[in-house]
């Protein structure tokens, strides 16, 4: 059933900073004369290499192990008989998730110290049993949602946990949104869907806000929509919206229903943008004339549990 085990890892912070500043030595420099902890990156380049060690012996299954960064993920072809494994942050799996198909994640919490690890069930010495069951096909998976936008010249995006539809800096957005039979133009720093996977993220932070500010004004603090990582529904949220003579602000949040989408239609000459996970660098251009359909996608991510 699976031929290769694809892992992806990430570049550590020391290792983003060797790469800044082209050697170790120049890094530490850099680091303890802007009052920094060096060993604090050190230890956890250390624990996330020894955690690699472990886990590559613990993938020794017989089957070929192919070993790709996250930097390339966007751009790798995963195929139907690749079993994929993560070590890293959450955000790696999100970042990966998005990209597998319906391939299974066996997702390892390489520094469980550091990382809290909501998405990441496994240990680097756990990895062997884990990935034997997936093998065997006794493994039990959980069913994410994604997102999707697709524009209409048929280019699609797909998210883990949110997508954001807006202007690539701090500018206004200007569009026109649809859900259902409400139509309105909008001016606002971006719309924001997110997944059952992502509610507890970035919406949570609009929410918070959004709660806070109704509260200040002598009303009652707002509850978050609860939704499961199963759950078929998308949240969406308008950020700061402007009304104005040109612009509205009714149509600010919602829940898409099964089948519902969200649709949106560009009237910013330049530099508008869809991305996903919080990945500016992997977006559809949106610009003036692109029309962007939103819903949840058929695509679902299949994370395995113990």
């Amino acid at each position: 059933m699976f031929e290769k085990l694809v892992l992806v890892t990430r570049k550590t912070r020391l290792e983003e900073l060797v790469l800044r500043f082209n050697s170790r030595g120049q890094a530490k420099f850099y680091i303890e004369h802007a009052g920094g902890d060096f060993q604090d990156y050190v230890k956890e380049d250390d624990v996330y290499r020894r955690s690699l060690d472990v886990l590559r012996g613990q993938l020794e299954l017989g089957l070929k192990l192919h070993p790709i960064e996250r930097a390339i993920v966007p751009t790798f072809l995963f195929a139907e008989k690749d079993l994929v494994v993560t070590a890293g942050q959450d955000g790696l799996v999100a970042n990966t998730a998005k990209y597998v198909g319906n391939q299974p994640i066996v997702a390892v919490n390489p520094d469980p110290e550091r990382f809290d690890g909501v998405l990441l069930p496994f240990a680097p010495e756990d990895a062997r049993a884990a990935v034997a069951r997936v093998l065997e096909g006794r493994a039990l998976t959980s069913e994410v949602t994604l997102a999707e936008a697709v524009l209409q010249d048929g280019q699609r995006l797909l998210a883990f946990n949110d997508l954001f539809i807006g202007p690539a800096s701090h500018v206004s957005a200007r569009y026109v949104i649809s859900h259902g039979e409400r139509k309105e133009r909008q001016s606002s720093s971006g719309v924001l869907v997110s997944t059952g996977a992502g509610s507890t993220g970035w919406l949570s932070s609009v929410w918070n806000m959004a709660s806070g500010i109704s509260a200040f004004a002598g009303g009652t603090a707002l509850a978050r929509p609860k939704l499961e990582w199963e759950d078929p529904r998308l949240a969406y949220v308008v950020r700061e919206p402007f009304a104005s003579k040109a612009s509205q602000a009714t149509l600010v949040a919602g829940l898409l229903a099964p089948g519902e989408e969200l649709v949106l239609e560009s009237l910013m000459p330049s530099r508008g943008v869809v991305f996903s996970d919080g990945v500016e660098a992997d977006f559809l251009a949106f610009d003036s004339g692109a029309v962007a359909r939103v819903r949840a996608s058929s695509v679902h991510a299949r994370l395995v549990v113990p």
